[in-house]
């Protein structure tokens, strides 16, 4: 390769990587218009938007779709984000907020402030719920990256393992504030635990949405930490990565984001694991655009899972977390084959 080629091969990687953000940026406009417009009432975006429409048809938009479809793509975003920021950090493909208990721990804590604490879930549940579940994701988060600091590498089946064992506790903290609630908190909790975008209002959105955005900010900034801890932290450290503080942002802004999705959603399977890797496929391994890309991705697959959780059973709704689930644990069986556990 001569030196001409040799230039002209970056702007080409860049062109390519760009035209594939451009690409996810007009699929998820596209998602976007078809989840606002699709539904048990069938609404013209452009319409809406052109103030020609029937006071029904503007109060269901605005109402009810427009803060759901916009708390599923910010959930799938931050999700996805999320789900290749952990995935760079613990230097394993299968690192998961789901797989590996982050999700559990957030919904452990969210469940906890609703049993125990329903007059102020009722009063004041858009700070209380999403702040429970972050402290839950937080815990879960640091004390997994602590247990497998101690074998002095993030091996996939050290990750896998503990894991499996943080979900298995949550999930025990979880059924016993199950066992404590009435019928009524019950039915409530088996359908939320599920996930759904159903209890979308701008009075619950907005704060949760605000919280995950100032999180994921951060994480879209780590990109070229990322691509260097790939190397092994030393190397990292020596090319001027502050390891320490890399880690403790990527771990508490992840925290952050999974633990308010998780308190206004529920647990949404699969988008942490599955959008990295579509993402890599799409655009390549560099963070820089794998973030942003993530979270455009992981934006319309949330909005197109919602949609038709929503439109499949029509006047019921199906848990997106079934949707979410029915696409990624094929992926990741397929994932898992091609993986060599270290």
């Amino acid at each position: 390769m001569n030196s001409v080629d040799e230039l002209k091969l970056p702007a080409r990687l860049y062109g390519l990587r760009m035209g594939g953000l451009a690409l996810l940026g007009a699929l998820l406009a596209g998602v976007c218009a078809m989840a606002l417009g699709a539904g048990a009432i069938r609404i013209p975006v452009l319409d809406v938007l052109a103030g020609v429409n029937s006071g029904l048809e503007s109060t269901v938009f605005f109402q009810i779709r427009a803060p759901r479809v916009l708390l599923a793509g910010v959930v799938g975003a931050t999700l996805a984000v999320a789900g290749a920021s952990l995935q760079g950090l613990f230097r394993n493909p299968l690192a998961d907020p789901g797989l590996i208990g982050v999700s559990s721990g957030g919904a452990l804590g969210a469940v906890s402030m609703i049993v125990m604490a329903p007059a102020l879930a009722g009063a004041g549940a858009a700070y209380a719920l999403p702040l429970s579940a972050i402290a839950g994701s937080l815990a879960v988060t640091a004390f997994l990256y602590a247990f497998a600091s101690r074998f002095g590498h993030f091996s996939i089946v050290t990750i896998l393992l503990v894991g499996i064992a943080l979900n298995a506790l949550a999930n025990v903290g979880i059924g016993l504030f199950q066992y404590l609630s009435d019928d009524a908190a019950l039915r409530t909790l088996t359908f939320w635990m599920m996930g759904s975008f159903g209890s979308a209002a701008w009075t619950t959105v907005l704060p949760a949405v605000a919280l995950m955005a100032m999180a994921a900010v951060p994480l879209l900034r780590q990109g070229r930490e990322l691509d260097l801890l790939q190397l092994g932290e030393p190397e990292a450290f020596h090319l001027g990565v502050d390891v320490r503080r890399t880690k403790r942002r990527v771990i508490l802004c992840s925290a952050v984001t999974v633990g308010a999705g998780v308190a206004v959603s529920g647990i949404i399977a699969f988008i942490g694991l599955v959008v990295p890797h579509l993402t890599r496929l799409a655009i390549g391994p560099n963070h820089r655009y794998l973030l942003a890309g993530s979270a455009l991705l992981g934006a319309a697959l949330a909005m197109l899972a919602d949609t038709v959780a929503r439109t499949l059973a029509t006047p019921a709704e199906i848990p997106v977390s079934l949707i979410t689930s029915a696409l990624g644990a094929p992926f990741f069986l397929w994932l898992i084959s091609r993986v060599r556990p270290k």
